[in-house]
């Protein structure tokens, strides 16, 4: 899961494996693979950095992982 936010300021936290393709015009915007299209004040630059995050620690087994704070 990776925490965004909506173009108006809501948070909102996405299941990464659901991004079909990330779009910059010059808002970013998400297509899912539901087909669901939401717009996020981050970059795509970073929408896809924190995906990638996301995908690495998926693959790190629960033991090895961090701690996270609250």
């Amino acid at each position: 899961m990776i925490k965004l936010t909506r173009l108006g300021g809501e948070p909102l936290v996405l299941n990464a494996d659901l991004i079909l393709y990330v779009e910059s015009r010059p808002d970013t915007f998400l297509t899912l693979t539901t087909g669901e299209r939401l717009v996020v004040t981050e970059s795509m630059e970073e929408v896809v950095r924190r995906a990638v995050a996301y995908q690495q620690l998926k693959s790190v087994p629960l033991s090895a992982r961090p701690l996270q704070p609250e």
